[in-house]
Order: C-alpha cells, then sequence, then structure tokens
C-alpha cells in the first residue's frame, strides 16, 4: 500500500513540477534579432503564404506540417479507466505525443475534443486536415470508434489510424508469424480463440485474417461468452466473427484443442488446466493489462512447450505499440501518403517479424544485460530499445506507399532516407533509457554514504521501487528513519548501518585492511579504526570486501573528501597510473563526453595520454565507438603555447601508440563538433565526417567551466562525474544533486559494476 501511495505522489509530482505536463513548443528558427522575427511573422511570413496560395503541396515545404501528427482523443475508453472525459484524457495523449518524439522525431499537437457522436468527431477532425500531416486517433470507445476511422480514412486525403485498434493487430500480427513459425504451425491451419471483443480484438482479428488464419478455425469470446449468430446483443462488427460450432459454449471448451489463445480481455480468466487442454506447441497472447490472462510463471508451469507473449515489459515477448506507431507515422509522412492502407500495415507487420529474425545489435544486448539474444520461444518480436525499428518499419511502410499508390512523393535514394531516419533521433539517443534496462537485467548493492539526506533516500526509493539497484543506507538510523516518516518514503526493509555505533559489523576488519595498506604512510591501527566512523571509508570498505557491489557519495562533501578514502582502500586497476573524471553530457543531438572535469588538475602530456586512454575505453563500454578530439585554443598548430604544445604532442604520441583510437588536435571545439567546419578548413583530420564525441580538455579548468556552461545555458542534462580507474565502482555526485542526478549516477555505478564483475569472471 505505501509504494502505491508514493508512486501515485510521484506519478503527480512528475506531471506537475515545474512546467506542468509533458510536452512544449519549441522555435526551430532563430528568434534573437528584429530581423529574425519579422522573417518569422510580418511582413517575411507573407511570403510563404502566397506561395503555398499559388500551390497547397507548398504547406509542406514552408511549415511544419509534414511532421506534424494530431493525436485526437474525446476521452471515451481511456487505457483500463473507461470513459473518464476529454480532459482526463490529455496527461495520456502528451504522452503519446511524448513516445512519436523520443522514437520517430515527429512533432505532435494532442487534442482532447468534447465530441461523443461519430458525425461530430468526424466533422471536428475533417475540418483540421489542413493543419497535419497524419490523425493518431486514440482512446475512443467501441463501436464508435469504428465508424469514426472508417469515416475519416474515407473523407481525409491524410494518414489516419486508431492505434488502440491497429497498434495492437500490427505488432501481435508479427508476433504470431514468427510464434507459429518456431512452433511448426501454419498461418492457415491453426485454431485460434480470441477473448476480447474490442476494438484492439476486432482489428487483431482482421489482421490475422489477412495473414492467412481461416476464419472457420477462429472463435471470440466477449464478457456475455461466446459470440454465435443467435445472439441480438451483438452490432454487425461483432457478428462477423460469430461462430456456428456447436460443442464450444465455455472458454474452457474453445480452448481445447486450440493452437492459439489472444487474450485482450481481463486478468486471471485462463486457467492452467484450460492450457493443458491446447494441442502441442500452444501459442498464447495474454496481452490484458496489467494483469495478463494467466500469469507468465503459471502459463510455463503448465506447458513447457508454450510460447506466450504479454502486455508487460517484466516478461518476455511484451506485445508494446511503440513497436508500431511511430515508425509507420514517420514512413507514411515521409511520403506524404494520403492514407495508411492495408498494404502498409502489413509492411509493418513484416518489417518487425523479420527484425526479429536478424542477429540482435550488441546495443540490444547491452540495453538487456545479455551476450546472445537471439530469434526463439522467448524473442519472437523486436525489443523496444531495437534501434532497427525506425530504418526498417519506416522504410517499409514508405516502400508500401509508394508501392500501393497512396505516396505524393516517391523516394528515389533509399540509403539517404536511412541516413536521415539515423539522424532524426540520433541513434545515442536513448542511452540512459539502454543503461537503465542493462541496470534491471541484474541489480547491484548500491551503498550510500549521506543517507541521512532526503534526496539520497529520495533516489534510494525510486531505485529500488525500479528494480535497478538494491541500497545500503549509511548514517544514524534514527536520523534516516525521521526522514522517512517527514517525507512519506518507504524503505522499511532496507538494511541501515551506522559506522559510528562501535558494534557496527566488519569495523575491525576494515580497519585492519586500511592499516596494511596505509601503515607505511603515517597511519596507525588506532587511527584506521577512527577513520571507519567516517561512512566513505566505511563505504568503500564494505566495496572492497564485496559486501557491497557500488559506492556513491559526494552530495554533500567536496570531491577530495570522497575520493581520497576510495583511493586508499581500493586503489587502482592494474595497469592503470591514475583516475580520472568523466561526465557523459545528454544532449539533443545525443551523448557527449566530457574528461578530464574533476580530478587532473593540469595534466602533463604522459598524464593527458593516460586520461584519454581511460575514457576512450570507457566510452566504448556505453557500445559507442570514440571519436576524441584534444581541445585547446589553438586549431592543428595555428598558436604556439604550454597548452597547445602539450595537446599537440599528447596526440602525436596517441597516433603512434594507439594507431586504432580515432584522435585527433589540437582543435577549438567548434572545429571539434562542427564536421562541415572541420571538413572545409581541416580535411586531413582524422575527425572529418562525423562531429566528435569524446572531450579530451587540457586542465581541470576549462573541462568543469565548460561542462557547467552547457549545463546551465545548452540545456545538457550533465551524468556524473563517472569516476574511471578504480578496481571496483566508486562514483561521486555532483554536489547538490538533483534525485533525477543521482538516480542517472545511480544506473551508472550500477552498470559499472556489471562490468568489471565480467571482466573479472573472464580473468578466472
Amino acid at each position: 500500500m505505501h509504494n502505491k501511495t508514493n508512486r501515485k505522489l510521484d506519478a503527480l509530482n512528475y506531471h506537475s513540477k515545474g512546467r506542468p505536463g509533458k510536452i512544449q513548443v519549441v522555435p526551430t528558427k532563430p528568434t534573437d534579432t528584429q530581423r529574425d522575427l519579422s522573417m518569422a511573422y510580418s511582413p517575411g511570413v507573407a511570403e510563404p503564404c502566397l506561395r503555398i496560395a499559388e500551390n497547397v503541396d507548398d504547406v509542406y515545404k514552408y511549415t511544419a506540417k509534414g511532421n506534424l501528427v494530431g493525436v485526437i482523443s474525446n476521452g471515451t475508453a481511456v487505457l483500463g479507466l473507461g470513459n473518464i472525459g476529454p480532459e482526463a484524457s490529455k496527461p495520456v495523449m502528451e504522452g503519446k505525443g511524448l513516445l512519436f518524439k523520443i522514437y520517430a522525431d515527429i512533432d505532435v499537437f494532442d487534442l482532447e475534443i468534447n465530441a461523443k457522436t461519430p458525425d461530430e468527431f468526424v466533422a471536428i477532425v475533417k475540418a483540421l486536415e489542413p493543419t497535419f500531416g497524419g490523425i493518431n486517433l486514440e482512446d475512443i470507445s467501441a463501436p464508435t470508434c469504428f465508424e469514426i476511422e472508417r469515416r475519416l480514412k474515407a473523407e481525409m486525403k491524410i494518414p489516419v489510424m486508431h492505434d488502440d485498434q491497429h497498434g495492437t493487430a500490427i505488432i501481435s500480427g508479427a508476433a504470431l508469424i514468427n510464434a507459429c513459425e518456431i512452433q511448426g504451425k501454419k498461418l492457415d491451419k491453426i485454431k485460434m480463440v480470441v477473448n476480447g471483443a474490442g476494438a484492439a480484438a476486432i482489428s487483431c482479428s482482421r489482421m490475422y485474417l489477412s495473414l492467412g488464419v481461416k476464419q472457420e478455425n477462429m472463435v471470440m469470446f466477449d464478457i456475455n461468452g461466446l459470440i454465435t449468430p443467435e445472439r441480438t446483443d451483438l452490432d454487425e462488427i461483432r457478428l462477423q466473427f460469430a461462430t456456428s460450432r456447436k460443442d464450444i459454449k465455455t472458454l474452457a471448451d474453445g480452448m481445447k484443442n486450440a493452437d492459439v489463445f489472444v487474450g485482450l480481455s481481463a486478468g486471471n480468466v485462463v486457467t492452467a488446466d484450460m492450457l493443458k487442454t491446447m494441442a502441442k506447441n500452444p501459442i498464447v497472447f495474454a496481452m490484458a493489462n496489467p494483469e495478463p490472462e494467466i500469469a507468465y510463471d503459471i502459463a510455463h508451469a503448465a506447458r513447457k512447450d508454450i510460447i506466450m507473449a504479454t502486455g508487460r515489459s517484466d516478461f518476455p515477448n511484451q506485445v508494446n505499440n511503440v513497436l508500431g506507431f511511430p515508425y509507420i507515422f514517420r514512413g507514411a509522412l515521409d511520403v506524404r501518403a494520403t492514407a495508411i492502407n492495408e498494404e502498409m500495415k502489413i509492411a509493418a507487420v513484416n518489417a518487425i517479424a523479420c527484425i526479429a529474425k536478424k542477429p540482435v545489435p550488441e546495443a540490444v544486448n547491452l540495453a538487456y544485460n545479455t551476450k546472445n539474444i537471439k530469434f526463439g520461444r522467448e524473442y519472437i518480436i523486436p525489443k523496444p530499445m531495437d534501434q532497427r525499428l525506425i530504418i526498417e518499419v519506416s522504410s517499409a511502410v514508405a516502400k508500401a506507399a509508394i508501392d500501393s499508390g497512396v505516396a505524393r512523393e516517391v523516394i528515389t535514394d533509399w540509403d539517404a532516407y536511412v541516413e536521415e531516419l539515423r539522424s532524426r533521433v540520433g541513434m545515442d539517443d536513448r542511452i540512459m533509457r539502454t543503461l537503465t534496462n542493462k541496470a534491471k537485467q541484474n541489480p547491484k548493492r548500491i551503498v550510500f554514504a549521506e543517507a541521512d539526506t532526503y534526496k539520497i533516500l529520495k533516489a534510494a526509493q525510486i531505485i529500488k521501487e525500479e528494480g535497478i539497484a538494491t541500497p545500503i543506507l549509511l548514517g544514524n538510523e534514527a536520523t534516516i528513519r525521521r526522514i522517512m516518516r517527514e517525507n512519506d518514503l518507504y524503505l522499511d526493509d532496507v538494511q541501515i548501518i551506522d559506522p559510528k555505533d562501535g558494534c557496527a559489523a566488519n569495523t575491525q576488519k576494515y580497519a585492519d585492511h586500511l592499516y596494511s595498506k596505509r601503515q607505511r604512510r603515517g597511519v596507525s591501527l588506532h587511527e584506521s579504526k577512527k577513520l571507519m566512523a567516517d561512512r566513505n571509508y566505511y563505504g568503500a570498505s564494505m566495496v572492497q570486501f564485496g559486501e557491497a557491489d557500488a559506492l556513491i557519495s559526494g552530495l554533500t562533501k567536496d570531491y577530495v573528501t570522497t575520493i581520497k578514502p576510495a583511493l586508499q582502500i581500493i586503489g587502482t586497476e592494474e595497469g592503470i597510473n591514475r583516475v580520472a573524471g568523466m561526465y557523459m553530457m545528454l544532449t539533443q543531438k545525443g551523448p557527449v563526453f566530457f574528461g578530464d572535469t574533476t580530478v587532473n588538475v593540469d595534466p602533463t602530456v604522459q598524464e593527458l595520454v593516460d586520461i584519454t586512454v581511460l575514457i576512450e575505453r570507457s566510452v566504448k563500454q556505453f557500445n559507442i565507438t570514440p571519436r576524441v578530439a584534444m581541445l585547446s585554443y589553438s586549431n592543428f598548430g595555428s598558436n604556439t603555447g604550454p597548452i597547445p604544445d602539450k595537446t599537440r604532442e599528447t596526440v602525436q604520441i596517441l597516433h603512434d601508440k594507439y594507431p586504432d583510437m580515432i584522435v585527433d588536435g589540437d582543435m577549438q571545439a567548434n572545429f571539434a563538433l562542427n564536421p562541415d567546419l572541420l571538413k572545409d578548413n581541416f580535411p586531413f583530420s582524422t575527425l572529418t565526417g562525423k562531429p566528435a564525441n569524446t572531450l579530451i580538455f587540457p586542465n581541470l579548468e576549462s573541462g568543469n567551466i565548460a561542462y557547467k556552461l552547457l549545463q546551465e545555458i545548452g540545456g545538457a542534462e550533465a551524468v556524473g562525474p563517472i569516476l574511471l580507474g578504480l578496481k571496483k565502482p566508486v562514483h561521486v555526485l555532483q554536489l547538490g544533486s538533483s534525485v533525477r542526478e543521482i538516480v542517472n549516477m545511480i544506473t551508472i555505478a550500477v552498470v559499472d559494476a556489471q562490468e568489471k564483475e565480467a571482466a573479472n569472471t573472464l580473468k578466472k
């Protein structure tokens, strides 16, 4: 109960804090000067208006219409909440707009309209056709939704799709194709039971028929039982799926010898005994949310030969609409399609099915903390993190639109189109989502040295609830529990240790270890034991002895206070001469790594070499190819002085000793980040073609100033400092970090611990 209450509050705070809601409109053109404004509005805006008046298709050239989708609902069937009204549906529509943007770079206006009848709804949406490049209908009750979509598709010349119907149909259709292939079944032979007769179930059933399932082999149930011709409570749409079979009365009857069960109904309506009566190698799509029609573990206990899919992310084979709708609209918009037709939907089905059969990219394995995801019973459809979706699905949909004659623009250079798709979202922009997924696959124990602060406790609660890590709290227990009570934080079952307590476990063992390492550095055994009352020393010792997997500190302490115990107790990796600090800056163009921003004040040439090697290796662990720029105020010898001279010497050593490293300099930051500028002026550089993603600063001063300016003025999110070079994971927070920043840092620490654990396993 406590966790549910807290999650509700978190959700409300997420939507209300700062600027209310989840989306905003931002300018895409310069607006800084009076001339900019005169171009944007009067008098300059008259020119594109006149061009569009002469040729209405020029609206795609001069406005955002071609990349703008309307997400429209009347709030009559919102999630599982029912008819709660248009205003109450707005958070969902904003969320849908957010998914469109982050997965496919499609802009959205969400419109919640007070229109209950099909005539009202159609009239409003049809009048909006000049505004949008496409329409995504959402959360409209059945059977009204069928008529609304049918009429809008017939009367509008832009793509219209009701995702509640077709999204699930497309994703589960791909899953069905692959599941049948694995189970050795043919689509035209399978016997199918569909439980549920709402919009999604009807659309799914129609999709399965299009893929080859025979209607005489399909039976459908709704809340009132089997759909038969004799029933008088059904509309014409549902009666299309009526069966005349006399041997079936109940769902249990229908399940006997069935090959496939498709559930879009309610949780826990299917029993293990029902599954046991199904045919050999059954396929079960239990897609009710949040509770599937039968629990995953119960289903697998009943049938070892089963392939099962659900709507949940915590089980294999999640049927998630985000695998489809962003990319379907992306392809449709890019060819200015007049509709999303059956050919385009089938193309999406086949593209999604095909992706699952191909070797999985390392980035996907990284996200799910495995080395070998492969086509099989627990992987029949791609993962939402799969970056191939935007390329494969959007391209397939665009081609189908062209081939079926609904495209107003024809793509001729498909290679260029693929590059455009890559650049739209930046193939690395999902890095924190990827890392969070990876952390969840193998959570680690994180010890917090400053657990007597609200932010740390709030972050600890989040990572515990999300399954990212197991927190261990250091500090005075009475103080910690008081902060929990005052802020409604629920961490009752989390371990709390007070290092100042003379009875704290392992204190003597930790002190003996510190003494053995520092006895010739002026530290006595008595002093070692006193130092263990310091939570940074105690936490570092826990990590050293394997009683925790990583230490997080620094929220309220300066950097030196935090890092010194880690260096004394844990020490540096074998072959590493120094530690370094790196920030991952999450920018609109993807992550950029800054180093060294926290540890080495004025590194020498050799120290710069060591730092660069350490950071370059670390960037690779994020499954990103490092493109390293050594920064100064000079470009390739244009100036002399201590900084450009040592930077050029560093680059020469790196080129000689590490010929495979992509690195160049000395160079100014704008040349490092602007490939066109670099190519025009210094075409010989090894960094031409793409911007640098790893920036090595000549001293701590410049690096620290740069990341803080980018964070505050440039709108980048800073993750770090990520401490590199220690034998075991210790990570230091920025002084005064936000809860979000702490959670990001914990996620990095978990992934770091996973990587070090894997490396140590290989050594053994």
